[in-house]
């Protein structure tokens, strides 16, 4: 995959958000949004993990709606769509041919991978009860809050307390989906070692989704909001623990 593509898919992620006008910082934390990923006290344990004492768990209903929407929803039609082109600019893969039909090939391979790769990160994170909603953070400054979007894209939240953790099934996910387009539809000329350089990719492709819900969030009315807009709008969360 060429830089052009990697420019082509951050700016995608971060463009749609763009219908919305930039967020503003918050001062105080409210429920249902997160803490600093960085201790503010330093009497803080740093071999113990975070807390973050407003959290609430999703309900089930929250955990459905936020799946459909990012397997389903128009970020995945329109990322697929803007790669989609670009594969076909650099006639990736070549097998695929040119035209109409070499476009709809690419498009339903992308989106494919990415209802794959969705599909599975929520299935494992419901085994290892895991949270995948995205929390904005509550820290200020650009340096703060890029750290925490970064961090977000490996890490999720467990337990009744939120406590953040390394996340299995964040790392696992994008791989899923590539290796799944590799040995069920691409060509056979391809293998694991484009699967994992392709799933690369994806995981970049979630770091920019986080940069995105971080920095250009519009309010819980928006459209780009619904992408994780449980804990950040506050609302439909579960007052107890579910998990």
């Amino acid at each position: 995959m060429s830089k052009l593509r990697v420019v082509s898919l951050l700016a995608a992620i971060t463009s749609l958000g763009i219908l919305a006008p930039l967020a503003r910082a918050q001062s105080n934390i409210a429920p249902g949004t997160s803490a600093p990923i960085v201790a503010e006290s330093p009497a803080a344990a740093p071999d113990r993990p975070l807390v973050d004492p407003t959290y609430r768990s999703p309900t089930e209903k929250t955990r459905l709606r936020t799946y459909f929407f990012d397997a389903f929803g128009p970020y995945p039609i329109a990322g697929a769509a803007l790669i989609a082109a670009v594969n076909q600019s650099e006639r990736t893969p070549p097998e695929w041919g040119q035209g109409a039909g070499g476009y709809a090939k690419r498009f339903g391979s992308n989106f494919a991978i990415a209802a794959v790769t969705t599909t599975t990160r929520y299935g494992l994170a419901r085994a290892f009860r895991e949270d995948t909603v995205y929390y904005r953070c509550e820290c200020k400054g650009i340096l703060g809050r890029f750290k925490h979007a970064m961090i977000s894209t490996v890490t999720a939240r467990r337990g009744a307390d939120g406590h953040r953790r390394l996340s299995f099934p964040a790392i696992a996910a994008p791989y899923a989906g590539t290796m799944t387009a590799v040995y069920a539809w691409y060509p056979g000329r391809y293998d694991s070692r484009d699967a994992f350089r392709m799933g690369n990719y994806t995981l970049l492709a979630f770091a920019g989704e986080n940069l995105a819900l971080e920095f250009i969030y519009g309010g819980p009315h928006t459209l780009f909001s619904r992408l994780h807009r449980p804990a950040v709008s506050g609302t439909d969360a579960s007052s107890g623990p579910s998990r």
